[in-house]
């Protein structure tokens, strides 16, 4: 058995530490693996996941095409983190910056 060792992430303003709803989808973390993020999705019922960095900030967003065919690959194992998974829009553009910046 593998144990696995979680570290705390920041505090945010959403109501769930997990996966926080934001307008780009359900809110992760970059250390979150691959067959988990699909999970959140099938929960969230979304095809898509904002992934945010130590300081949770949203980095980019990954879509459900995107890790499905990571997971396809021959060179997939199930300890796959989302920060190694190559595309996804970045950078991200929060829509509150976006509101303040016009």
């Amino acid at each position: 058995m593998r144990t696995v060792q979680l570290r705390p992430h920041p505090a945010t303003p959403a109501p769930s530490d997990t996966a926080a709803t934001d307008a780009a989808g359900p809110r992760v973390w970059d250390d979150m693996t691959v067959e988990v993020a699909l999970s959140v999705m099938a929960g969230a019922r979304t095809e898509r996941l904002l992934v945010c960095d130590d300081d949770g900030q949203g980095t980019r967003v990954v879509t459900q095409a995107q890790l499905t065919a990571v997971r396809a690959g021959s060179t997939y194992t199930d300890q796959a983190r989302l920060r190694e998974i190559p595309g996804g829009s970045a950078p991200f553009a929060s829509p509150r910056a976006a509101d303040t910046a016009a």
